[in-house]
């Protein structure tokens, strides 16, 4: 297995960063996290006004709708963690003071996500095969493929944003991307209107229509961002589309050798609660529904750790990158330490509140609603090792380390996580419970590794490098 690079001592030109104490980098930390946790919120918000609008034309167009977007998402989660190895380099290589070296790895970051989504686009272009193979109803695949036709060219302008929301966390300026996606939210639900049912004299193409409105959505808000890149008075002088045609192989390789390990991590992950939702439905179909909105509610909660996670990956690799790691082991653990304290407050929430959460998704059978708080409860213990796992994901992300967690993720979701769900609903008959309590296992799991990985490479990378030569 492949170490991630020790530090090199250098003196960059222009670093960014002091030998920040323990409070300054906690109040770093959480002014980058901050706009980095509400844009995950308004994603989430684009998808949801999708979801929400769609229900309103029938059941049909929701199945289907659902039958696509599992297929499109599989293929995104993976090709969101290739781009994602964007961001180290990037916060690498603005902490060494080495400008032209972000305009790089960005630059090459393009060319990965649009390598990428090449494949990716012929694969989705096939969706109604696919789910016909995949034994779905001939009317569901046939509406499904029909609106993944349009849906199908958001791909590549999504994954391209996400490299340019890398750029601009790295650099300090993550509000920028905040404010393009609530701007999307906005564009995204009036579009709907329009081409999903036809207000104002617009043709009412109803899920076709969807697919249409959230690809033009994605290819504005990605020239949006671009446009604010280029002419901002600061991110302008990153010269960030120069030459974007010249080729970097050495880079491009990079991308891809710290990329697709991430991209299997998270896909590992997502197919665990995927897999839980199968077992739930062999349970019965109460289970299922109420499984549904209590994963629907930790998916929610989870963008706060995804948002410090993201932050905490830039400050070390800002840290890195400035030959200072006695603060990007800082920086590491002040991110693994705010993951438990903020979720400490989303847990409570599900224990003293998951009534007023299951009325947002008005449930009113009492078998599922009895349910549902039940699962909540156990998603309040196993948001604190979710928060961790994901958060110590960052910070050893940021140290360019990415294939031994891939293979931790593995082992605990998949060797440890499933089997536990398995013994636990089926084996021990504690049923749908028992589901719930396997993935706070297998969560706990990783967190547990994850965590030791990062205090592993604390000892033998970082500490090393703080010696005068």
């Amino acid at each position: 297995m492949r170490e991630p690079e020790p530090f090199v001592a250098g003196s960059p030109a222009t670093p960014p960063l002091g030998r920040t104490p323990w409070l300054a980098e906690v109040k770093a930390t959480v002014v980058l996290a901050l706009p980095l946790v509400l844009t995950q919120v308004a994603q989430i918000g684009i998808n949801t006004t999708d979801v929400l609008l769609t229900g309103r034309l029938g059941p049909q167009p929701l199945a289907s709708g659902a039958l696509a977007m599992n297929l499109y998402m599989i293929l995104w989660l993976f090709g969101l963690g290739v781009v994602n190895a964007v961001a180290p380099l990037a916060a690498e290589a603005e902490g060494a003071g080495r400008p032209d070296d972000v305009r790089r790895a960005i630059r090459q970051g393009l060319w990965v996500a649009t390598a990428y989504s090449l494949p990716a686009l012929v694969v989705l272009w096939h969706a109604e095969s696919i789910l016909l193979l995949l034994g779905q109803a001939p009317a569901n695949a046939a509406l499904a493929g029909a609106y993944m036709d349009a849906l199908m060219w958001s791909f590549p302008c999504s994954l391209w944003l996400i490299v340019l929301r890398n750029f601009v966390a790295a650099v300090g300026r993550p509000s920028l991307m905040m404010l393009v996606l609530v701007c999307g939210i906005a564009v995204n639900y009036v579009g709907d209107l329009l081409l999903m049912f036809g207000f104002w004299g617009f043709p009412a193409l109803g899920l076709v229509g969807a697919g249409i409105v959230s690809s033009v959505v994605y290819l504005l808000m990605f020239l949006a961002l671009a446009a604010i890149v280029v002419n901002h008075p600061v991110l302008r002088h990153y010269h960030l589309f120069i030459r974007i045609w010249r080729s970097d192989w050495v880079r491009f390789r990079e991308i891809l050798r710290l990329g697709w390990p991430i991209g299997t991590s998270i896909v590992a992950e997502s197919a665990l609660f995927a897999a839980a939702g199968l077992l739930m439905g062999i349970i019965g179909t109460d289970a299922l529904a109420a499984h549904t909105v209590a994963v629907q509610c930790a998916v929610i909660a989870f963008m706060l750790p995804l948002g410090i996670s993201q932050a905490t990956t830039v400050r070390v690799g800002l840290a890195r990158g400035a030959g200072r790691p006695d603060q990007a082991a800082r920086a590491g653990w002040i991110g693994i330490g705010l993951g438990p304290v903020v979720l400490l407050c989303v847990a409570l929430v599900f224990l003293l509140m998951p009534n007023l959460l299951i009325d947002a998704f008005a449930v009113e059978s009492p078998a599922v609603r009895e349910m549902a708080v039940s699962f909540l409860a156990v998603a309040a213990l196993f948001q604190l090792f979710d928060g961790t796992q994901a958060i110590a994901q960052g910070a050893l992300r940021g140290l360019k380390d990415t294939r031994v967690p891939m293979f931790l993720a593995i082992f605990s979701y998949w060797i440890f996580g499933m089997p536990l769900c398995a013994l636990l609903a089926f084996g021990i008959e504690l049923g749908a419970i028992g589901i719930w309590l396997g993935m706070a296992g297998a969560l706990a799991m990783s967190a547990t590794l994850l965590v030791r990985r990062f205090r592993g490479l604390q000892l033998s990378l970082l500490r090393p490098a703080e010696q005068p030569a």
